[in-house]
């Protein structure tokens, strides 16, 4: 096997594993630059995940499966937004309780009307499909690593590059920064930094549930927990990524090799799969370390005295 037969199929893989990843620290990033630490991404993403597979066979379509399936994943961001900044919870406490919710609520409501707390998988689920066409393929090299992939992948770096030009380029993205730099200045204006914390929440709901439909829609089945930690490691990415919309696409990619090349090594050395299936997981844990080690020998407050 050369070099391309094995690297283009791993980076094709990680690009698709990334996916979810990148969803979920889209919209954690919104919520991030508000000054909220919205640890309920992988609840969210849960909820969306199960909810995107009902609708898609309740309705017989997948789009209007994934919309509805969205949207309850929205409503749920609405509901822990309503909690956080109207009734005035303790964010944190929030957040996991949205996570223990989502967890809880999937499989009792599976168990109460599918009669069943393991896998739920339904027969003639519609399929999502692959797109196999298009400008992409024609790059050199690389190709194909960029293609093959379903509407997901596709929809996940369309997002990011909205998510620059919201940031960065509107008035709401302006205000949006303000409100977790220097509230004060929103306040002046007239406006409230409560208001842009819920539209982070919101948007974090929005691109949670896509996440958590990507997940369920390519496995073809709802399977408890099937997030898999992705929402805590989507936080992680937005540290990674440097608080911003291309650091974040670069960190989910990162991340995404190293479940990828943990998939592929399983065949090749013979070490326990437990250690391979956390092989993910303990680059994610390195990584946060050596950013934190980083923004610490580089922050102004430690190099004050430098020179």
């Amino acid at each position: 096997m050369n070099y391309s037969e094995f690297s283009l199929p791993l980076l094709h893989n990680a690009v698709d594993i990334m996916t979810p990843v990148l969803l979920a620290a889209t919209g954690g990033l919104f919520t991030e630059l508000t000054g909220v630490l919205n640890i309920a991404l992988e609840g969210l993403m849960l909820i969306g995940a199960f909810f995107c597979i009902v609708f898609a066979i309740a309705t017989g379509n997948l789009f209007l499966g994934i919309l509805l399936g969205v949207t309850v994943s929205i409503l749920v961001a609405s509901l822990m937004g309503v909690i956080t900044f109207k009734l005035k919870a303790n964010i944190f406490i929030t957040g996991l309780a949205t996570n223990l919710f989502a967890s809880g609520f999937t499989v009792f409501f599976s168990s109460q009307v599918f009669g069943t707390k393991g896998v739920l998988r339904f027969a003639g689920q519609p399929l999502l499909p692959r797109l196999d066409h298009g400008f992409l393929g024609s790059i050199p090299v690389f190709g194909e690593v960029f293609t093959g992939h379903n509407f997901f992948v596709y929809l996940s770096w369309i997002l990011i590059f909205l998510a620059v030009f919201l940031i960065y380029r509107t008035p709401f993205g302006l205000r949006l920064r303000a409100t977790g730099k220097n509230p004060e200045v929103i306040c002046a204006l007239g406006l409230k930094p409560m208001h842009y914390r819920f539209y982070g929440i919101l948007i974090s709901g929005f691109t949670c549930g896509l996440g958590g439909g990507f997940l369920s829609l390519r496995l073809n089945a709802f399977v408890p927990e099937i997030t898999a930690g992705r929402g805590w490691i989507a936080l992680v990415a937005i540290y990674l990524g440097n608080k911003t919309p291309v650091g974040i696409l670069g960190a989910a990619f990162i991340l995404g090799i190293a479940e990828s090349i943990s998939i592929y090594i399983q065949g090749i050395i013979n070490i326990p799969a437990d250690f391979v299936l956390a092989f993910p997981y303990i680059m994610t844990v390195i990584a946060l370390i050596v950013y934190s080690i980083f923004k610490y020998y580089h922050s102004p407050e430690n190099n004050k005295g430098e020179g």
